[in-house]
Formats: C-alpha cells, structure tokens, sequence
C-alpha cells in the first residue's frame, strides 16, 4: 500500500509504497476514510532536532486525526462489523495506569517507557490506504460521513478538552469567552463555545478569511496587530474576558490572552507554538487569573464530540485531497496556505 511516511529530521515526507499492515491482538485494521494534516507533522519533520523526542524518532506513517471503516479484526477483538465508520483516538498509553484506566492516555503515567507518544505520532498513522488501531481506541460514527469527521480526532478534542475544564468560569449571565487563533482548532473551538455556553465569543486573528468563517459561526471578530487588546476590553466593559484560550502558543499570543484576561478568569494555552517564552509579572498580571495548557483530551471526550458533531453543533472546515496530492496539501501547510484543516482521501469520497 501507499504511505506518506517521515523519514528524517528536517526532510520533507515522502509517499512511498510499503507493506499493508496486519492487525495483532486487540487491534483493527482500518481502510482509512480521512486523515487530517495538523501542524503538529509539520513541527516533527520540519522543526525537531533528533533527540528532542526519540518516540517520534522516524521512520513513521504520519496522521493522528484518522477516521476509516473496519476491514480486518484482529485476535481476541468482537462486537465491531466489517465495513462500519469509526473515528480513532490518536493518544496510546500504557493502558493499565491509572490515566489510561480513565480513559486518558494523553497523561500516561508511564509514557517515557512508551516506544511511541500516538498513532502518527511515532506509531505509523492514518495519511496511508490503511492503518492499524488498538480497538479501544475507535469512536462508532454510524452514518455520520467520516471524511469531514477526521479532523474531529484532534482539531475537535483538544478544544473540547480544553473547554470543557474552563466552564466554571463561563456559567451565568454576562460571561465573555475569547479565541486566539483561527485555524482548524480555533474555529471548531467557537463552534463548542457556542453550543455549551451562553457567553459572548470574541476571536482574533491575522487573516480576513478567517475572522469572516469564525463571525459566520457567531463571534465577534478583532483583528490583530496595534489596538487588539483594547479593543477585546473594550468589547467586555473593560473587565476582560473570562476564558481565553490560545490556539497558538507562542510568546505574543500568551501576552494577548492574558492582557485581555479578567480577574479570577482562566487563559489556557493549547497551541503548541514554542517559538518565544511569555514573561510572567506579579503586578502585570489580574489577581487569581489561572494560566494553565492542556493537551488532547481523553476517549470519554471524544465521544462526546462525536455526539456534538452528530447533532450538526460542530462541523469542521475540511478541504479534501487525495493521496496522490498529500504532500502538495502538506507544503501549502508549511507555508500557512490552508484554512481550517486538511484532510487526505486515500480511497477517493463517497
């Protein structure tokens, strides 16, 4: 079968032919319906020093947010029928620590001992015809299309995630929420805010087109650049925002969350830029304001995504390509060319 495999450090992917795997015990082969490209591949082979994270060291099949239907099951696996749609949670664990026990594998107590961070991510992933999952690991879609679902594996859980452990601070009336970043993470993120709380979304970014998708869906746009965060306190009474969350990660985008942020409120950082640090200051800072950072989320989340996306409250922006056209689609996400997410159809759309 055809792959898009990381080969080394600092090298672009190559698509290249290699054997179709065979599922072991507990896992599925998956004919892969959709696998989204994520910012996250283009900082492994393009960004990472060898030695940063021997796990990801390759060689590897990329694609972490992978959906597919049910070829093969492997030894000791039932209850899954052949040619069913399933999304797949990208995090693997240890699977017997009491973080992968609830469902969290993203938080592995013993993931140092782990020979790979996810699916995609060290272990080969979903931007090939096929790829092999642990069955714990698949979220049934039913007739939900799982092209435009793939994305949901990452571009929707880990906002949800982080969402979902910040509305404390978005109950009541009178609650503003703020959205820094508008990528494929970012306008999924909007799309939750607005199905689970009532507060006022506010989402800035650099680019027109996005700001234009993520009013669409609700939000009150500010563009960056000079007077942003006076104008997002302005648009709050002058108080800030109550949750913010950074779907980028770097320096700036910290700074601006948390000059925009209200006393007693809650930045989260889930972009996972780690171009430039954020100086913190005592008296810079509103009192009791939390910075905290989340990663993915957990496979009782997912499906719970899943529900969301089944009842049309989320619905991810996905240009489609095939794999023939995957690493165009991987270049033109090198150079910040695509909006919302990316996905490859290795079988062609149906």
């Amino acid at each position: 079968m055809r792959a898009v495999r990381h080969t080394a450090y600092h090298t672009f992917p190559t698509l290249k032919e290699v054997e179709k795997p065979t599922p072991g015990p507990g896992e599925v082969l998956l004919k892969v319906a959709g696998a989204g490209l994520c910012h996250s591949d283009v900082a492994i082979f393009h960004e990472f020093d060898e030695g940063l994270n021997p796990q990801m060291d390759p060689e590897f099949t990329l694609g972490h947010e992978n959906s597919g239907w049910v070829e093969e099951l492997g030894p000791g696996v039932d209850g899954l029928e052949i040619g069913s749609a399933h999304l797949v949670y990208g995090p693997v664990g240890c699977g017997h620590c009491r973080a992968c026990t609830r469902g969290q594998d993203t938080y592995c107590e013993n993931a140092t001992e782990m020979p790979y961070a996810g699916i995609g991510l060290g272990r080969d992933g979903g931007v090939a015809e096929y790829v092999v999952v642990p069955a714990r690991n698949l979220i049934p879609l039913g007739d939900a299309d799982p092209i435009k679902a793939a994305p949901l594996s990452d571009a929707g859980l880990t906002p949800y995630h982080a969402i979902k452990l910040a509305l404390p601070h978005l109950n009541g009336g009178g609650k503003y929420a703020l959205v820094v970043g508008l990528g494929g993470l970012g306008l999924v993120g909007v799309q939750i805010l607005k199905a689970l709380t009532g507060a006022t979304i506010i989402a800035t970014d650099m680019k027109e087109e996005a700001m234009a998708e993520a009013e669409k869906l609700g939000a009150i746009t500010v563009p960056g650049g000079e007077g942003q965060v006076e104008r997002i306190r302005e648009i709050t009474g002058g108080k800030g925002v109550d949750a913010a969350f950074d779907f980028v990660g770097v320096g700036a985008t910290v700074q601006t969350a948390m000059a925009s942020a209200a006393r007693q409120s809650r930045v989260t950082i889930v972009g996972i830029g780690n171009l430039s640090p954020y100086e913190w200051a005592f008296l810079t800072t509103p009192y009791e304001a939390e910075l905290v950072n989340t990663y993915w989320g957990t496979v009782e989340e997912l499906h719970e995504v899943v529900d969301m996306y089944k009842a049309g409250q989320i619905t991810p922006q996905v240009t489609t390509y095939s794999l023939d056209e995957a690493l165009d689609a991987y270049q033109l996400l090198v150079e910040g060319k695509i909006a919302g997410r990316a996905v490859v159809v290795p079988h062609g759309e149906k």
